[in-house]
């Protein structure tokens, strides 16, 4: 159902390097690209992310309640992007482990401070 989601960042080259370190890991091209805006994914593959700069001209800010999931191939990818997101200026919001039966995730925020996770189910 969802196509791509967007996060705000108020410095396009930072928000660059740490999504694309995220993708390199799943394996994830850029797949669009413009002064304002890249985008990761495959075009007809599964949902895609972007970090943009506001359209509006106004600073990014972070939204209260609202948090982006990767899904992992397997608990150790879910490991892997959790040190990736923190070695290349992510926070930790919760290191990775189990929540719950069969839900295992690391948590995260990228350089502009909107949360994220990385996750496998089963």
């Amino acid at each position: 159902m969802i196509g791509y989601v967007t996060v705000g960042t108020n410095d396009l080259p930072r928000a660059a390097k740490f999504y694309d370190a995220l993708a390199a890991e799943m394996n994830t091209p850029r797949m669009m690209e413009f002064e304002t805006f890249i985008a990761w994914g495959t075009p007809g593959g599964s949902c895609g992310i972007a970090a943009t700069k506001p359209f509006d001209g106004q600073a990014a800010s972070v939204g209260n309640g609202v948090m982006v999931a990767i899904e992992a191939r397997d608990q150790e990818q879910v490991n892997r992007l959790y040190a990736i997101a923190l070695e290349n200026g992510g926070t930790d919001e919760g290191a990775p482990g189990p929540r719950g039966e069969g839900f295992y995730a690391g948590y995260f925020r990228d350089p502009d401070g909107n949360k994220l996770n990385a996750f496998v189910m089963g």
